[in-house]
């Protein structure tokens, strides 16, 4: 009836097993692919959590805050933060802090290199890095020149000013510390803030 030739059937065998071949190749390319991206996607994912982190919780804390008038008795010339880690940082090394202070007419940013800025370290190793939560150190700013000449333009806060203090840590976190100068002052009198 009808005849079938053996040569037929092992033509279309092996075009099936070419296009199978293919089709196995291509898809192990494709999971190769998928594999490579999702396993870059899961190390960005962990590197910005850790980031994201860091940048909430690395901050310090201002245990206290002192301020020294200046010899007329009218203006604040210094304040000294006492500070620690804030729980649930890393070691935050002070030295990298950025400090920004909005006073009743000016805005100034100072870091740790200005010479209006001192750190002393309280309790912890004497190295600028707060690495448990009992480390405190010390943030003198103003000095000897006074808050009127810190930054370029100082902030010259007076009897019964605010003073805002932002510390940003080297990671992004942000502490920010309100702060209001007593009502009199007398001359080089130290008053907690």
């Amino acid at each position: 009836m009808f005849s079938k030739s053996n040569s037929d059937r092992g033509q279309v065998g092996i075009g099936t097993l070419i296009v199978f071949i293919a089709m196995v190749l291509v898809a192990a390319i494709a999971a190769g692919v998928l594999i490579n991206t999702a396993g870059f996607l899961q190390s960005q994912a962990e590197a910005t959590g850790e980031e994201s982190s860091a940048q909430v919780s690395d901050r310090v804390q201002v245990i206290s805050a002192i301020g020294t008038a200046d010899s007329n008795g009218n203006n604040l010339s210094e304040v000294n933060l006492t500070v620690s880690k804030a729980p649930g940082a890393d070691d935050i090394n002070v030295d990298n802090v950025i400090i920004e202070l909005t006073g009743p007419d000016n805005f100034e940013t100072v870091t740790t290199d200005d010479t209006e800025v001192s750190l002393f370290t309280i309790v912890g190793a004497d190295n600028d890095i707060l690495e448990n939560t009992s480390d405190r150190m010390a943030i003198e700013i103003g000095g000897d020149s006074g808050l009127s000449s810190a930054g370029s333009n100082g902030v010259n806060p007076s009897e019964g000013d605010g003073l805002t203090i932002k510390i940003t840590t080297a990671s992004g976190a942000t502490t920010t510390e309100e702060i209001r100068v007593p009502e009199t002052l007398d001359s080089d009198e130290t008053v907690s803030l």
